[in-house]
């Protein structure tokens, strides 16, 4: 068993190693920066944090509401998982798919019809959790740059 609650602090404690364990390249100066940001603005962040029963974070995820074209999506605003993690040894325990569905209320209850996220194109890993909590594949997109 396991209980989800909404982060109302950067200290929310499980907040930051479950960042930095999903972000790993990431500092600890700029999670900390992003939290802030993000607990700055809660019409447009949402971040839930599951506990087990002794109260150890276990998994987190992070959403946005986002209003500009959403790749993929027919609709506006779209909510956009940001992040979600859980640690290896919680998973295939429901933990990401009742983060999910706390994301998936937030965005209701914001007036979202759709939910989106992305992963890396070698991420197989968060490709089938992604499958796996009822998302569809959509494109897949290269990105290139030039200098000038």
């Amino acid at each position: 068993m396991f209980h989800i609650q909404i982060c109302q602090s950067s200290e929310q404690p499980g907040w930051l190693p479950l960042r930095q364990a999903l972000w790993p390249d990431a500092s600890e100066h700029e999670h900390r920066d992003e939290t802030a940001q993000q607990l700055k603005a809660p019409q447009r962040y949402i971040n839930f944090v599951a506990y087990d029963i002794q109260l150890h974070p276990v998994g987190f995820a992070e959403a946005s509401l986002r209003t500009d074209y959403v790749n993929g999506t027919e609709s506006s605003p779209v909510v956009y998982l940001e992040g979600i993690y859980v640690i290896p040894q919680q998973r295939r325990q429901g933990v990401a798919a009742r983060l999910i569905e706390h994301v998936a209320q937030w965005g209701r209850e914001n007036g979202c019809v759709e939910m989106a996220s992305d992963t890396g194109v070698d991420n197989l890993t968060s490709q089938a959790t992604h499958k796996a909590l009822g998302f569809e594949e959509t494109e897949r997109v290269v990105y290139f740059k030039r200098a000038l």
